[in-house]
């Protein structure tokens, strides 16, 4: 098993409300601390300093890379990513790249310039989007089956910009003659890909070296990737498979469920009902799965009963889109849940807590051990 953390460019805090940006959360005055949260949750800007700090202890705690993710509400990954390898020196970094948003060219130059200068750690997180609105705001009115034929051809052109000699292709979204880069990476950084469409499988199928999918509970994550790997078969091919979790673990369960409690502080079912109702435009098969979770239990003020599986809790849906599951429990239940999922074909974990800095020692001390891996395990 390999595991990754998060890297929050969007901005960081105490609660899933705070600090967050763009139309799935609210924007707080960081000055007085006023919105959902308290002064004591103020949320934490996603500068430089903050995120060095979470790489490095990410780094510490022996996670293998950390994921950045893209869109209009995050900084750059690119550039975070560069500036990061200055105060880290074995941390891969999964940089989330969108096609509609940088021509495959390029994407394989600056590849592989990232390559070398990093000394060989990147991977790559492909994301052809499934929200209308903010892809119209990179110019982007491709319908959803458009699109994932675009990743296609992007994906095949970036793999053949690194082969050796020129490169030609012509489709139906690229028209490219003698693409190719001066000195090709190495190692050629490893592609990851994520969708649970029909669109999308296919071209996991073709392309991805690790195919990404959002925590569900076992039996569904099960038939998915069953779909994938049938699929890659046929294109004669093998991927490996990775899950999206976030993580509240604790020494006992019950610290751990008070503390995904704490998560929902000052929750207003009205914004959860807004959040809700823009995630519900989305043309994202993977979104609709993560909201068709929770849609039984919104209106409840349990906590638990957002247990969706054991361990496997939706809340974080309920007031963010993408990944909205999270493992909650004892550091030794999440470990058993973490290997439940194994067993089914899953060697790559990306996980995530907030605030992320503190849950990445949480989850480095507390659970990665008992699965033999993280820097922790080593020292043992």
């Amino acid at each position: 098993m390999t595991f990754h953390w998060f890297l929050p460019t969007g901005s960081d805090g105490r609660t899933l409300t705070t600090g967050m940006r763009g139309t799935h959360g609210p924007r707080h005055d960081t000055t007085t601390g006023t919105g959902t949260g308290t002064g004591a949750d103020r949320h934490r800007a996603p500068d430089l300093r903050y995120l060095t700090q979470i790489a490095q202890a990410a780094e510490h705690m022996g996670f293998d890379a950390i994921l950045t993710p893209a869109g209009t509400f995050n900084e750059d990954p690119w550039i975070t990513c560069a500036a990061l390898t200055r105060s880290t020196e074995r941390l891969k970094f999964l940089v989330a790249l969108r096609p509609d948003s940088i021509s495959p060219t390029l994407a394989a130059q600056m590849a592989a310039t990232f390559q070398r200068h990093s000394r060989g750690r990147l991977l790559l997180n492909v994301v052809t989007g499934g929200d209308t609105v903010e892809q119209a705001r990179y110019g982007d009115h491709l319908d959803k089956a458009e699109r994932y034929a675009r990743t296609d051809e992007w994906l095949a052109v970036l793999r053949g910009a690194w082969e050796p000699g020129p490169f030609d292709h012509a489709g139906a979204h690229y028209d490219v003659r003698g693409a190719a880069v001066f000195s090709p990476p190495d190692p050629l950084p490893a592609v990851y890909f994520g969708g649970s469409s029909d669109q999308a499988l296919p071209v996991a199928a073709r392309n991805a070296d690790t195919y990404l999918t959002w925590g569900e509970p076992p039996a569904d994550v099960a038939a998915k990737l069953e779909r994938v790997r049938t699929l890659a078969v046929r294109a004669g091919r093998t991927v490996r498979c990775g899950i999206r979790f976030h993580v509240v673990a604790r020494d006992t369960s019950g610290q751990a469920w008070a503390a995904a409690e704490r998560l929902l502080t000052g929750i207003d079912p009205a914004h959860v009902a807004r959040v809700q109702a823009t995630l519900a435009g989305s043309q994202s098969t993977g979104q609709a799965r993560q909201s068709g979770l929770h849609a039984a239990f919104r209106g409840s003020a349990r906590t638990s009963d957002l247990e969706v599986y054991p361990n496997v809790w939706a809340g974080v849906g309920l007031l963010r889109g993408g990944a909205g599951t999270a493992l909650v429990g004892s550091h030794r239940e999440v470990a058993d849940r973490i290997r439940e999922y194994a067993d089914l074909g899953i060697e790559e974990f990306i996980l995530s807590g907030i605030p992320h800095l503190e849950e990445a020692y949480e989850v480095g001390e507390g659970v990665l051990p008992l699965l033999g891996a993280g820097s922790m395990a080593v020292a043992r």
